[in-house]
């Protein structure tokens, strides 16, 4: 079970040492927001790349935007993995072309009412699938709990066509939601504010982890 906290909850103005109390996780989760594919701004390709410089973590950069076939490719270059929204791309197969060929992983995202089944066939070329738990664009909202029977659809596509894909859920991941994803075959956590809003988000890692595994 793999726990990847978001910094979209993390303190921006101190993230050198926001970054170091999370180096418990399995990766940092960046997300990446443009305005236009969901309505916020985040963090642009300068920021992200300083921030690699001091992170002893890596990175799993979810792009939320309207052009990952351009943007993909260069966020690549700065992280271990790049997830991007299938709803966004014009030519998914040359993404998934384009960051392999970069040596790092890749993966796709869907929102919570986007059907997996189009996009199957493209579940053995990839490293992670992300379903959306919440709606894309802010920080800080409830888990979808109508969105469990997409993970468990999810986990039986990637268990038929590629095992080693990680499958990922992002969305009001707490103590008490992250058992539910679980269950439903999720094996990787996004959480913020349950890990960046913690006394000790080291603890807090180590939880959710637990309560995953139990």
């Amino acid at each position: 079970m793999r726990i990847n906290p978001s910094i979209l909850s993390a303190d921006f103005a101190n993230m050198t040492a926001e970054l170091a109390k999370v180096e418990a996780a399995d990766m940092i989760h960046v997300d990446v927001m443009d305005s236009h594919f969901v309505p916020n701004i985040t963090f642009g390709l300068p920021v992200v790349e300083n921030w690699r410089k001091v992170s002893k973590t890596g990175f799993d950069v979810h792009l939320m935007i309207s052009d990952p076939d351009t943007w993909a490719p260069r966020y690549a270059e700065n992280s271990e993995m790049v997830t991007f929204h299938i709803e966004s791309a014009s030519d998914p197969q040359r993404i998934i072309y384009k960051v392999k060929e970069l040596g790092k992983k890749v993966g796709i995202a869907v929102k919570p009412n986007t059907p997996l089944e189009p996009y199957k066939e493209l579940v053995h070329q990839l490293d992670q699938v992300l379903v959306m738990t919440v709606e894309p664009g802010f920080g800080g909202q409830k888990f979808m709990h109508e969105v469990l029977p997409k993970i468990r659809y999810a986990r039986e596509l990637i268990d038929q066509e590629n095992p080693n894909c990680f499958l990922q859920v992002d969305g009001g991941i707490n103590l008490d939601t992250i058992s539910l994803a679980s269950e439903a075959g999720a094996d990787t956590f996004v959480a913020g504010s349950a890990v960046f809003g913690a006394d000790s988000p080291e603890q807090a890692i180590h939880q959710l982890r637990a309560a995953a595994n139990r």
